[in-house]
């Protein structure tokens, strides 16, 4: 299994970032299912300050082009995506359209 970790910010606003914290903890059950069905096994998101850290373990399927096309051509997916923009912002580094930036590894204890 393959792990990837990814970082995007959140509007720097209290209110906004409450709200996106209560989105997930009732995430529509059709996006769980669009996220199990790319290859993703476990995913988890981090929150300090504005800024998230999300971590995904993906099985041998998965792909990020996967992924995006799959999203691409899911409705409901594109609905919470809208959503979900209304509180989250591109790093600074991202190029247009990007939001989640994969992150590299620099460290691991037992290498």
């Amino acid at each position: 299994m393959k792990r990837y970790c990814l970082a995007l910010d959140l509007k720097n606003d209290p209110k906004l970032i409450s709200e996106y914290k209560t989105y997930h903890e009732n995430v529509w059950p059709e996006i769980t299912k669009s996220i199990k069905d790319s290859g993703i096994e476990d995913a988890e998101i981090y929150c300090v300050g504005n800024r998230l850290f999300m971590i995904l373990e993906v099985n041998d399927t998965f792909s990020f082009d996967k992924k995006e096309q799959m999203d691409a051509n899911n409705p409901k997916v594109q609905e919470w995506e809208t959503l979900m923009w209304n509180y989250q912002q591109a790093l600074p580094m991202a190029k247009k359209g990007e939001k989640w930036l994969l992150m590299e590894k620099i460290y691991e204890l037992d290498k």
